[in-house]
């Protein structure tokens, strides 16, 4: 998975072939540039994609305590509604080096891609170099339903 999401780039209008969200159907490319791109003066809800970068792995879980540890304000003021590790795999239990990371999920409140970018950035994993923001997958998202853990 991990090379998957780093190989579907900003550009692509397929979903991976091995996602989940996948639904074998293109996104029509004025609903992106037009609906995505533009500010719509109200804030939305965004499913966000970030892969984490080549080689990360022990970075990641070295500020992993300082990434919750700052989601804490963002889950509060309602800005993050929902994240959380994307796996290569399905781990045999739920210690952190059992894990294989491969990215990030966020559903965040936003008026366009260059907000989420913006509080993407401020994240501790991006200014150690764990996620490669640049080739995060942002798509505005209309939720059916949520259930809680």
């Amino acid at each position: 998975m991990a090379s998957t999401l780093r190989s579907f780039t900003r550009t692509s209008l397929r979903l991976p072939t091995s996602s989940p969200l996948n639904t074998s159907r293109s996104i029509p490319r004025s609903y992106i540039s037009a609906r995505t791109m533009a500010s719509t003066g109200r804030k939305f809800e965004w499913l966000v994609v970030i892969p984490d970068l080549p080689g990360t792995l022990q970075k990641r879980i070295e500020v992993r305590p300082e990434h919750f540890a700052g989601l804490k304000p963002a889950i509060e003021s309602g800005l993050f509604k929902m994240g959380g590790a994307i796996l290569d795999e399905v781990p045999a239990d739920d210690e952190p080096f059992s894990l294989k990371f491969c990215g990030s999920t966020i559903v965040i409140m936003a008026e366009n891609k260059e907000e989420i970018k913006a509080a993407l950035n401020k994240d501790v994993y991006a200014k150690k170099g764990v996620w490669d923001v640049e080739n995060a997958q942002m798509w505005p998202l209309k939720c059916a339903f949520r259930h809680a853990l």
